[in-house]
Formats: C-alpha cells, structure tokens, sequence
C-alpha cells in the first residue's frame, strides 16, 4: 500500500470507477489517476497547512455566553 490519499471521484465527470495512472510522475508533482468514465486523466498534489487554520464555530459571531 502506497502512502498517498486516493481521490473518491473524478473531478471532471463525479464517477468513482478511478485506478492509479501506469504513467510515474515526478517526485513532488502529486499522483497521477485515471478516470475510466471519461478517459481523462489527472494529478492530485498536497500543497500544506493554512497558516491561520480554519475558524471555530465561537469566533464567527457566535453567542459568547
């Protein structure tokens, strides 16, 4: 088993029939899928952490008390 996330559909058409690509990809450029539905095929990289993190539900002009 790989250490990279698989994608649960295909960003262009939603269907779920993904496999990963025979095609390697440079280190740091993502992993590569194929969608059997459309023929396409596409990348998915991480690019890191928010800075700030996303706001908690008290700070978005929640009741204080």
């Amino acid at each position: 088993m790989s250490g990279r996330a698989a994608p649960f559909y295909c960003p262009y058409c939603g269907d779920e029939d993904l496999r990963p690509s025979e095609e390697g990809t440079a280190k740091g450029k993502g992993a590569a899928w194929e969608c059997a539905a459309c023929n396409r095929a596409f990348a998915l990289s991480f690019l890191g952490l928010l800075a700030g993190g996303l706001p908690s539900a008290h700070t978005e002009g929640g009741d204080p008390s």
